[in-house]
C-alpha cells in the first residue's frame, strides 16, 4: 500500500511538472519575444499594450479561467467514482457556458472598449488593442474546457502541448503585428506624433495572443477527436446507476463556477485596480498619458515578464494539485490531505525561493540580457523590491488550489476580497500620499500577496488541522538560496571585468542552479527518496551519489 501511495505521488509529481515545465517554456517563450516587442514598441507602447491585456484579463477571468480548474474538479471526482458518462455530461455543459459567457463578454468588450479606455482606465489609446483581443474571449472560454477536461482525466499533455503551440504562435504573430500596424499608425497619423503609431503597434500585438489562442484550441479538438475512442470505451464500462441530468449539471457548475470564478476576479481585479488607480491618481497630480503609460509599460513589459516565469511554476502545480485533493477528499483520509498539500508546497518553494534572490541579485544583468536597447535601470529597481512577491504570490496559488480542491470554495474569494481592499487602500495612500509613483505598485503587490497567504493558511488550518512544516519548506530553501546568491554575486562580479555584464549574465544561470542543487542537497532539504520522486529523478540521484552530496 505504501509502494502504491509513492507510486501514485510520483506520477502527480510527474503530471504537475509537465505542466510546470510547459509553464516554464511558455514563460521563457513569452520573454523572448518581448524583447523585439518592448524594442518595436518601446515604454509607452507597452503601456497601451499593458493596460488593454488588464481589462482583456478580466473578461477572460469572469469567462474563461474559472474554467480549467471547475471542469478539471468536476470531472475528476466523477472519473474517481467511474461515472464516466456524468464526467462526460459535465464537459458537455460546460462548452455551452462557454460559448454563452465567451461570447457575451466578447461583445461587451469589442462595442465597449472605448468608453473603458478612456473613462476607466484614463488611457484613451488603449482602446485599440482591446478590440483586437475581445473575440480571443470566446476563444479562450473554449479552450478552458477542453483543458479542464483533460486534466480532470489525469492527462496535462494535452494542456501542455497547447500551451507551448499556442505560445509560439502567439509570438511570431505578435511581433509581426506590431512591427506592420506601427508602421500603419505613422501613416495614418495626422499630427506627426508617435501616440498614435504606438497605439496601432500595441494593437497589432494583440494580434498574436487571438492567433495563438486559436492555434491551441485546434490542436485540443485535433486531440479531443483523436481521444474519443476512449471516452466511448469508459462510457460503455460505466456501471454506475447515477444518471445526472444536464439541469443538474448546470447548476453543480454554476455553483462550482461561480466562486473560482469570484477569486479569480479578485486576484485580476488588483492589476485593473493598479492600472485605474495609477492612472486616475497620476492625471489628477498634473502627469501626462504618455509619462505614466511608459511607466505601466516598465510593469507590464519587463517586470511581469520576468515576475511570471516561476509563477507560471506554481499555476501549473496548482492546476494539478486540485485534482489530487480531491479525491484525497473522497477518500477521506486527512494524512493524504496533508501529505499532498506538503508535497506540492515543497516542490514550489524549491523553485520559488531562489528565483526571488535570484531577482535580487541579478535584477539588472537579467533585464540588460532580455531588454537590451533599453534603459533598465528603473525596472531593475522595481524588480530587486519585487522579488520577494514571487514567494508569496506562489504560495498563495498553492493554497487557494488546496481550499478549492477542498470544497472550500468561497474562503479563497473572502480571503482575496479582504487582501484586495488592503491593497488598494495602501496603495492610494502610497501613491497621494507618499508619491511613490511606480514604487506604490510594486509594494501594494507584495502586501496583497501577504495577506491572502496569511489568511489562507489560517483557513486550511482551522479546516483540516493542516500546519505548514517550516524547515524543509522554508528555513533549507533560503539558506540554500541565501548561498547561491552569495556566490553567483561573486562570480557576476568576477566575469563582467572579463566578458561583458550580459555574457556574465548568462554563465550564472547554470552557476547558480548547480549551487542551489549541491546546497539544498547538502542541507538536507531534499533526500534521496524524495529526489525520487521528481521528474527526472533517478538520474540527478546519481549526479548527486557522483558528487558525493548525500
Amino acid at each position: 500500500m505504501a509502494e502504491q501511495n509513492k507510486r501514485k505521488e510520483k506520477n502527480l509529481l510527474l503530471q504537475g511538472s509537465v505542466l510546470a515545465i510547459a509553464g516554464v517554456i511558455t514563460k521563457i517563450i513569452g520573454a523572448v519575444y518581448r524583447v523585439p516587442l518592448v524594442n518595436i514598441l518601446g515604454d509607452k507602447g507597452m503601456g497601451y499594450y499593458g493596460v488593454a491585456f488588464q481589462i482583456y484579463s478580466i473578461a477572460l477571468t469572469l469567462t474563461s479561467y474559472s474554467l480549467p480548474l471547475a471542469v478539471s474538479k468536476l470531472v475528476s471526482a466523477r472519473v474517481a467514482k467511474k461515472q464516466y458518462k456524468n464526467a462526460y455530461k459535465v464537459f458537455r455543459g460546460a462548452l455551452v457556458f462557454a460559448i454563452m459567457v465567451g461570447g457575451t463578454a466578447a461583445l461587451i468588450l469589442f462595442f465597449g472598449g472605448g468608453f473603458i479606455a478612456k473613462h476607466i482606465m484614463a488611457m484613451r489609446l488603449s482602446a485599440y488593442a482591446l478590440r483586437v483581443l475581445a473575440p480571443c474571449v470566446l476563444v479562450v472560454a473554449l479552450l478552458g474546457v477542453f483543458r479542464g477536461f483533460f486534466q480532470g482525466n489525469g492527462s496535462m499533455m494535452p494542456t501542455a502541448l497547447s500551451q507551448v503551440l499556442e505560445q509560439i504562435v502567439n509570438a511570431v504573430v505578435s511581433v509581426g503585428g506590431a512591427y506592420v500596424l506601427i508602421k500603419a499608425g505613422k501613416a495614418a497619423s495626422k499630427d506627426g506624433g508617435d501616440s498614435l503609431a504606438l497605439a496601432y503597434g500595441a494593437a497589432g500585438g494583440t494580434l498574436g495572443t487571438v492567433a495563438g489562442a486559436l492555434a491551441a484550441l485546434g490542436i485540443l479538438v485535433f486531440v479531443f477527436m483523436a481521444y474519443k475512442r476512449v471516452i466511448k470505451r469508459q462510457m460503455r464500462r460505466d456501471r454506475s446507476r447515477r444518471r445526472e441530468s444536464y439541469k443538474t449539471i448546470f447548476k453543480i457548475l454554476l455553483l462550482t463556477i461561480a466562486p473560482v470564478l469570484l477569486s479569480s476576479t479578485v486576484y485580476n481585479l488588483c492589476g485593473v485596480v493598479d492600472n485605474a488607480m495609477f492612472g486616475q491618481i497620476m492625471e489628477a497630480q498634473g502627469h501626462k498619458e504618455a509619462d505614466y503609460a511608459a511607466l505601466l509599460g516598465i510593469i507590464s513589459g519587463k517586470y511581469d515578464t520576468l515576475i511570471n516565469v516561476p509563477l507560471a511554476f506554481a499555476n501549473a502545480i496548482a492546476a494539478s494539485l486540485i485534482p489530487s485533493i480531491v479525491a484525497a477528499v473522497q477518500s477521506r483520509s486527512r494524512k493524504q490531505i496533508h501529505n499532498k498539500i506538503e508535497l506540492f508546497t515543497r516542490f514550489t518553494m524549491v523553485v520559488a525561493i531562489p528565483s526571488a534572490v535570484g531577482f535580487l541579485v541579478l535584477a539588472k544583468p537579467l533585464l540588460d540580457l532580455i531588454f537590451f536597447t533599453e534603459n533598465n535601470d528603473l525596472a531593475a529597481v522595481t524588480l530587486q523590491i519585487g522579488a520577494i512577491s514571487v514567494v508569496f504570490y506562489c504560495l498563495s496559488t498553492i493554497t487557494n488550489a488546496v481550499l478549492q480542491g477542498m470544497n472550500a470554495m468561497m474562503v479563497p474569494v473572502k480571503n482575496a476580497a479582504v487582501a484586495l481592499v488592503i491593497h488598494a487602500a495602501v496603495l492610494f495612500f502610497m501613491l497621494v500620499v507618499f508619491r511613490w509613483g511606480i514604487y506604490a505598485l510594486i509594494v501594494s503587490k507584495i502586501v496583497f500577496a501577504v495577506v491572502v497567504c496569511i489568511l489562507n493558511a489560517h483557513a486550511m488550518r482551522e479546516m483540516a488541522g493542516y500546519i505548514q512544516e517550516q524547515k524543509k519548506t522554508f528555513i533549507i530553501p533560503v539558506i540554500a538560496a541565501a548561498i547561491m546568491g552569495g556566490v553567483v554575486l561573486a562570480v557576476h562580479l568576477l566575469f563582467e571585468l572579463f566578458v561583458g555584464t550580459r555574457t556574465a549574465a548568462l554563465i550564472c544561470l547554470p552557476v547558480a542552479a548547480a549551487v542551489y542543487g549541491a546546497a539544498i542537497v547538502l542541507l538536507g532539504g531534499l533526500t534521496e527518496n524524495e529526489m525520487k520522486q521528481m521528474p527526472m529523478g533517478t538520474k540527478l540521484v546519481k549526479i548527486c551519489k557522483k558528487c558525493r552530496l548525500f
